[in-house]
Formats: structure tokens, C-alpha cells, sequence
């Protein structure tokens, strides 16, 4: 399959958290992007360097000055499960508008066309890094990584981009 790209519409699936009470609830991507302007970045995993150290904390940083430009959501999905997710997010204290969504069995990444086979390097499959622009469900920018590389997906990276 393709990879996603600008004009694509977002594909529907179903990704997992655990809410505020702990409860493990799934959600809609839909539901989370339908008549919305939305960042959607995508890492190859939980706590490995650089998500945990750039990618992430950088969209954390920006969270703000992308709410003030129009964005309603600012979401992180990775190929890990939602027990990995919440435990990651809660390295993140100063976190207060990235939801960290988890695509246990690569479903979305798939339908997304944006997955990365590391099974040479004991990781399995796993996202390409990347972060897309929606705006009601259509693909405004897709900023998506070659390899491990991280030049043009950063939060900087999709501001130029709104």
C-alpha cells in the first residue's frame, strides 16, 4: 500500500489508552479528527531515543503555539501497547495536550500505508516517524521520515506547514 499523502483521506481505526480513571478505553480516529484541524505524528516506539528526547518533547514544547494557530488536537500514536503508552506519557509531566494513542498490532499504521519492518533488528514492525496535517479528515501535509532518519517531521517542521 502507498503511504499516505497530501489530499489522501484519513483512514478510520480503532487505537487504545487508558483515560484518567485508568479505564483502557478504544477510540475512533475519526472521532477524534472529524470537523477538526489535527496533528497526527507517528514514532517507531515508546522510549526509544530519539522520540523520547526530540520528536515527542518537541510537540510537547509546540503544543501551545499550535493550539493558537488552529489545531485542536495533537496526537502520538507508536506500534506499542496502551500499558507502554501510558507508562511512556507519564515520563512527560509537563504534558498537557498530546494524547498518546497505541496501535498495538499495527492495524492503523498499516492502513495508513506507513509501516517499518525492523524485524532484521529484533523490533518487529513498527511506524515510520512521521506527522501529518489534517484538517477534517483530509491529508494537508504529510512530513514522513525516511529510515530512522528525523529531518522534517518535527513539530517546528509541521508549523510551516499550517
Amino acid at each position: 500500500m502507498a503511504p499516505i499523502a497530501v489530499g489522501d483521506s484519513l483512514p478510520d481505526g480503532t487505537l487504545a489508552y487508558f483515560d484518567e480513571q485508568d479505564n483502557l478505553q478504544e477510540v475512533s480516529i475519526h472521532s477524534l479528527t472529524v470537523g477538526k484541524k489535527v496533528i497526527l505524528f507517528g514514532v517507531p516506539g515508546a522510549f526509544t531515543p530519539t522520540c523520547s528526547l526530540k520528536h515527542v518533547p518537541g510537540f510537547i514544547e509546540k503544543a501551545e503555539e499550535l493550539k493558537s494557530k488552529g489545531v485542536d488536537e495533537v496526537i502520538c500514536i507508536s506500534v506499542n501497547d496502551p500499558f507502554v503508552m501510558k507508562a511512556w506519557a507519564r515520563t512527560y509531566p509537563e504534558n498537557k495536550h498530546v494524547k498518546f494513542l497505541a496501535d498495538g498490532s499495527a492495524k492503523y499504521t498499516y492502513a495508513l500505508g506507513l509501516e517499518l519492518d525492523l524485524g532484521e533488528e529484533g523490533l518487529g514492525v513498527r511506524s515510520r516517524r512521521f506527522a501529518l496535517l489534517i484538517e477534517d479528515l483530509k491529508v494537508k501535509a504529510a512530513n514522513v521520515e525516511a529510515g530512522g532518519e528525523f529531518t522534517v517531521s518535527s513539530a517546528d517542521d509541521i508549523l510551516k506547514a499550517i
